[in-house]
C-alpha cells in the first residue's frame, strides 16, 4: 500500500463518536527544508543545497533514469514534464510495440494495473486476498477436522481472520465516527453562513447546545496550525474517503477488480506482458509527490527543487489504493531494470505476501544489473526487526539483496522528536532515516502539497542515490549504498518512541543500522574519494 501517513484520532463526545485531527507539529518548517543544512539553516535536512553550492558547481554529470514504482505519475506536471523519461524507441500513439519490448506505446513507462478496458483504482489488502483464497479450505474447519500437515496453515488462517475482523470493525467504527463529526461540523458552519470560516469566526460563534460547544473547541484547536479548508479537506474529506475505501474495497472479501480491469492469469506469476501505457492512472497524487521529491526541475524557477538535477523519471504503475500484488511488483522491477533505470524508488509495503518468491527473483535480477533499490520502511511505528513487512531485502530461504536501502522518516528539529512518530524502525532492518514530515512536493494538476510519511523519506534517498550515480557514474550500486550509509550525520541523543501505550526515550542508534540521517554533502565528498 502507498505509504502516506494518515493522522486521525477517534473521540467520543456526549455518546456521539466524533473524529478530530491530531495536532501534528509544533514548529514551523522552512520551505525546501529536506534539502537544507543543520548547521547553516538550523534545520535537519540533508545538506543538498550546500552540496550544489560548494561541491557540484561546474562539474559535469550524466542523466540517470529513476524508476518510480508507485500509484501513478502526472507526467504533464509543470515541474516534472522536462525530466520525464521518454522511450525514444517508441513512436507515440501508433498502437505498435516499436521497440519489441512487449509493451505497446510505453512512452514514459508502464501500468501493470490495467488493460484496454481501463485501470484498477481500488484494491483489497493482501490479508483480504489470502483469506478469500483459504476460506473454502479452512472457513468451516476446526482443529480436530484439519489434517496434521495443514495445522500450521489453519492456525495462520485463524490468526489472520481475527486480525481481519478487528480491522473491519475499526474501519466501520471510523467511518461512523467521521461521518458523524463531518455532519456536525457542516451543520455549525452552515449556521455561521461562512464558506471558509476562520478561528475568529468560530470564536465569536455562540453554541446552541453542548455538542456545538465541543465542535467549537475542537475547531479552535485545529485552526491554530491550519486553515479551515486545509483541515476540512485533509481530515474530513480524506478521512471519509479513507474509511469508506477500507469498508468498500480494502476489507471487502467479495471485491476483486482484477478480472475486469487487468484480465491476466493471476495464477501465473511468470506472466509478463499485460497492462497499458497509462502511467498516471486514476489517482497519481502519491507517485507525483514522490517524483517531485526525487527530481523536480531545479532550473525552471517555479514550484520546488528535487534532490537530483540530472534525472529522468520513469513511471511504473504497480500500487493501487490497497495492497500491491507481488506479481505486479516483480514485473514493475523487471520493466524498470530492462528499460535502463539504475535507481528504483519503492514507497510501498504490506504485512503479508502472496508470492514472495516472485518478488525475490525480480530483486535478484535487479542486483545482477547493478540497480539500487530504495524502499520506505512504513508508517505503523513498528520495529521491523520483529514485525514482518514486504517486500524486503531478505530472500525466502536465506540471503539478502546487497544494493537495497530501507528508509525511516525523520523531522526537521534535532531533539527528542527527530524520529517521526509514525515511522517504522529497526536496528538491523532499517538502514537510515531521511526527512519525511511536511514535505512540500508536486501533486497532479501542476499543484503542490505537504505530505507526511516514509513514502516521502524514501525518495529523498532515491534522489541522493541518483545524484551520486549522475556525477560519479563509474560507482556501482553497492558502492553508492555504502557511501550513503557511511556518510550519514550520526544522531548522538535519545529520541521518543511510543512502545505500546508508553513513550520511551531510546538512543537513535537503536532505530537503524547507521544511527543517522542521510547527508548529500557528506555523501558526495565520500563519492569523490571512492575509486
Amino acid at each position: 500500500m502507498n505509504i502516506i501517513k494518515t493522522k486521525f484520532l477517534s473521540k467520543k463526545i456526549f455518546g456521539i463518536a466524533l473524529l478530530a485531527a491530531v495536532p501534528f507539529f509544533s514548529f514551523a518548517q522552512k520551505p525546501n527544508w529536506q534539502n537544507l543544512d543543520l548547521k547553516t539553516d538550523s534545520t535537519f535536512g540533508i545538506s543538498t543545497e550546500k552540496a550544489y553550492t560548494e561541491l557540484l558547481k561546474g562539474k559535469k554529470s550524466k542523466p540517470v533514469v529513476v524508476g518510480v514504482l508507485d500509484g501513478g505519475v502526472d507526467y504533464n506536471h509543470e515541474d516534472l514534464k522536462r525530466i520525464m523519461w521518454v522511450n525514444k524507441k517508441e513512436i507515440p500513439g501508433n498502437g505498435k510495440d516499436d521497440d519489441k519490448n512487449g509493451y505497446i506505446d510505453d512512452i514514459h513507462g508502464w501500468n501493470f494495473l490495467g488493460s484496454a478496458k481501463g485501470s484498477v483504482d481500488h484494491e483489497t489488502l493482501e490479508l483480504t486476498r489470502i483469506l478469500r483464497r483459504d476460506e473454502p479450505k479452512f472457513g468451516h474447519a476446526d482443529a480436530t477436522s484439519v489434517a496434521a500437515a495443514d495445522l500450521p496453515a489453519f492456525e495462520a488462517y485463524q490468526k489472520m481472520k481475527a486480525e481481519f475482523d478487528q480491522k473491519l470493525e475499526e474501519a466501520k467504527s471510523g467511518l461512523e465516527n467521521i461521518t458523524g463529526f463531518k455532519n456536525a461540523v457542516d451543520a455549525v458552519v452552515k449556521k455561521m453562513g461562512k464558506d471558509n470560516p476562520t478561528a475568529a469566526d468560530f470564536q465569536s460563534y455562540q453554541p446552541q447546545n453542548e455538542l456545538e460547544g465541543r465542535i467549537k473547541s475542537i475547531m479552535l484547536n485545529q485552526l491554530q496550525t491550519q486553515s479551515y479548508e486545509e483541515f476540512y479537506n485533509a481530515q474530513l474529506v480524506e478521512g471519509l474517503k479513507y474509511y469508506q475505501g477500507q469498508v468498500d474495497y480494502n476489507l471487502n472479501l467479495s471485491y476483486d477488480p482484477r478480472p475486469e480491469f487487468v484480465g491476466d492469469n493471476y495464477a501465473d506469476s511468470k506472466e509478463r506482458f499485460y497492462g497499458n501505457n497509462d502511467i498516471t492512472g486514476p489517482d497519481a497524487k502519491h507517485g507525483t509527490h514522490v517524483a517531485g521529491i526525487i527530481a523536480a526541475d531545479r532550473t525552471n524557477n517555479i514550484g520546488i527543487k528535487g534532490v537530483a538535477d540530472n534525472v529522468l523519471i520513469m513511471g511504473v504503475r504497480a500500487v493501487p489504493d490497497g495492497d500491491e500484488r507481488d506479481k505486479d511488483v516483480a514485473n514493475a522491477i523487471r520493466y524498470a531494470v530492462d528499460n535502463g533505470a539504475k535507481v528504483l524508488n519503492m514507497s510501498f509495503g504490506k504485512p503479508y505476501s502472496w508470492d514472495k518468491k516472485a518478488v525475490d527473483e525480480a530483486v535478484k535480477y535487479a542486483m545482477s544489473k547493478d540497480v539500487l533499490l530504495i524502499q520506505a520502511a512504513g508508517n505503523d511505528n513498528k520495529n521491523l526487526d520483529v514485525e514482518k513487512s514486504f517486500p524486503d531485502r531478505r530472500y525466502e530461504g536465506g540471503g539478502e539483496a546487497g544494493a537495497y536501502i530501507t528508509v525511516g522518516a525523520s523531522g526537521w528539529v534535532n531533539d527528542s522528536t527527530l524520529k517521526a512518530s509514525f515511522s517504522n524502525y529497526g536496528k538491523t532492518t532499517v538502514d537510515v532515516f531521511a526527512p519525511g514530515e511536511r514535505i512540500y512536493s508536486t501533486v497532479p494538476g501542476s499543484k503542490y502539497e505537504n505530505l507526511d510519511g516514509t513514502s516521502m523519506a524514501s525518495p529523498v534517498v532515491a534522489g541522493l542515490a541518483a545524484l551520486i550515480r549522475s556525477y560519479y557514474p563509474k560507482l556501482s550500486a553497492l558502492q553508492v549504498k555504502d557511501i550513503i550509509l557511511k556518510s550519514v550525520v550520526k544522531v548522538d541523543h535519545n529520541v521518543n518512541v511510543k512502545i505500546g501505550e508508553e513513550t520511551k526515550s531510546v538512543p537513535f542508534s537503536d532505530l537503524c543500522v547507521t544511527g543517522g540521517i542521510v547527508n548529500t554533502y557528506n555523501a558526495l565528498k565520500l563519492a569523490s574519494e571512492t575509486k
